[in-house]
């Protein structure tokens, strides 16, 4: 099979599947809107993971499952062909979510009150996680460029670290400002967290989603002291309802007591289809992933052409990576609940920009996992609902 243009530009229909992006957006918001907001992308998955489930569920029985070599193969193979990174099986925990992740590892490594640092704007479950465990959340807001680019503020880190902080999260690569940090700046900011004995913990699920001349770069290939990736295959191969991820952690401390939380809360991985549909997809998913990458990177030029012929006001930040835009509407004078209104009565869901922080407000985050026609139609439904 070949993964070219014509395979991703045709899409597939995902509307009595029960698929979040499409049968919430239009249970909530009626038969016309067209869903371009959770990061969740509208193509097939590669053939080789749907092989594996099938033939998985062809045995008449699903009983307990247990997650075996070839599971932990499988991850250690990808991680070295993909990004360079040399993975020892004993540091791999298999996780249900990344979010899970962040949670538990909040609870491994500090104290309730104990402040958490976040590069905001962020992800939601970011902030959500620091406050659901009752920890303090300390953010260090990321610094804005000319070119509507973002760059870490090390000083506003620092500033946060000699008030106490206990832990860093990073978004690496950034959802939602699209950004691929250079080892530069990793090594900086590792540097900075050693001086003050801080772990850090980095979401890595975006990691194969960097666009060309940028690199994706592990911060285990950087340091393994005090430091956990969190990663999946459910971004990059659109399994994110199979819910299987892997904390990778080589500091044996920091990982016995993420496990221990683990134990504590009763949380468990290795459901059955995840397992057969992970595996396929780490050893037989690169041709698929490279045609992927092909196209979303024709994808963001394309959203770049149609903000800048459409929306002039508009300020499209850097695609460097992730298939999510980040689009500055402030210049059109609407607060987040007006801009939500006008797009949804105009047709087209995107995610807003408070789910990001107070800093978000006025923006939307536009998820360009889809056939380039919908994003077509979805910023001339944004004009519309701009201009009306």
């Amino acid at each position: 099979m070949r993964f070219d243009h014509e395979y991703f530009d045709a899409g597939l229909y995902r509307l009595g599947t029960r698929c979040e992006k499409w049968d919430m957006a239009r249970e909530e918001h009626g038969e016309d809107v067209l869903p371009l907001w959770v990061a969740d992308m509208d193509f097939p998955s590669p053939p080789a993971v749907q092989e594996a489930i099938l033939a998985r569920a062809a045995h008449p029985t699903y009983g307990y499952t247990a997650e075996m070599d070839d599971d932990h193969q499988a991850l250690i193979d990808f991680w070295q062909r993909r990004h360079g990174l040399t993975i020892e099986k004993d540091s791999i925990t298999l996780m249900p979510c990344v979010v899970t992740g962040l949670k538990l590892a909040i609870l491994a490594l500090t104290q309730p009150g104990d402040g958490v640092i976040i590069l905001s704007p962020v992800y939601g479950p970011f902030r959500m996680s620091v406050e659901a465990t009752g920890r303090t959340l300390m953010e260090a807001p990321l610094k804005r460029r000319a070119d509507g680019g973002y760059d870490m503020d090390l000083a506003a880190v620092e500033k946060q670290l000699q008030s106490g902080a206990k832990l860093m999260l990073l978004c690496s690569p950034h959802n939602p400002a699209s950004r691929a940090w250079t080892a530069e700046e990793l090594t900086a900011l590792i540097s900075l967290l050693d001086k003050y004995g801080v772990p850090l913990v980095s979401d890595e699920i975006h990691a194969d989603f960097v666009y060309a001349p940028g690199k994706f770069v592990p911060v285990l290939t950087l340091t393994q002291k005090n430091t956990m990736s969190l990663c999946a295959a459910s971004k990059t191969f659109n399994l994110a309802g199979l819910q299987q991820a892997s904390c990778i952690c080589p500091d044996e401390k920091m990982r016995a007591a993420f496990r221990r939380e683990m134990d504590k809360a009763g949380v468990r991985a290795g459901n059955i289809f995840a397992l057969e549909g992970t595996r396929a997809a780490y050893n037989e998913g690169d041709a698929w992933l490279d045609g992927l990458m092909e196209y979303l990177d024709g994808n963001r030029r394309h959203l770049a052409a149609l903000v800048a012929e459409h929306l002039p006001k508009a300020r499209l930040t850097p695609l460097e990576a992730t298939y999510l835009g980040w689009l500055d509407l402030t210049a059109y004078g609407f607060g987040e609940d007006e801009l939500m209104q006008r797009t949804i009565a105009a047709g087209v869901q995107f995610t807003g920009g408070r789910f990001f922080g107070e800093g978000g407000d006025g923006f939307l985050r536009v998820n360009i996992g889809c056939p380039r026609r919908y994003i077509t139609e979805g910023m001339l439904r944004l004009k519309k609902a701009l201009e009306g």
